[in-house]
């Protein structure tokens, strides 16, 4: 296995009481907010033996911890003040049925009062660590 030397680092944190469906559905809809916004982290596409090609990835790791709702609450407030990208989830999103109504559901609460179910931040590794403070590596 080959070693990992990044710049940057890319973590989750989901809240602990979620359902396994709410978890993975939250994690992907977070890492794809920093796809996004960090398109040179995606790497080469992928090719089988039998040259069936296959998207291309995040290049790097995605770190996934959990915690608590005040442990959540910590991390988007310590990610926001060191402005660090970050992107996140809130219970609303989870009966919301598209994209406009997802902006418009966080939109409507101020940062420090969202229901966070999920945060995800990217950033430089020592600064990322920094704000997963508190938080458990997810099981």
């Amino acid at each position: 296995m080959g070693s990992y030397s990044f710049d940057t680092k890319i973590a989750v944190i989901l809240r602990e009481d979620l359902a396994p469906w709410q978890g993975v559905n939250a994690a992907a809809y977070l890492v794809s907010a920093i796809t996004h916004a960090f398109p040179q982290l995606v790497g080469a596409a992928y090719e089988d033996a039998d040259g069936t090609p296959y998207l291309a990835t995040l290049g790097q790791p995605v770190f996934v911890f959990e915690g608590g709702k005040e442990t959540l609450g910590e991390v988007r407030e310590r990610a926001v003040r060191r402005e660090l990208a970050a992107s996140v989830f809130t219970s609303d999103l989870f009966s919301t049925g598209n994209d406009e109504d997802n902006r418009a559901a966080v939109r409507a609460v101020g940062g420090p009062d969202l229901d966070l179910v999920g945060v995800a931040v990217h950033g430089p590794g020592n600064a990322v660590d920094r704000v997963m403070k508190g938080a458990r590596r997810h099981p």
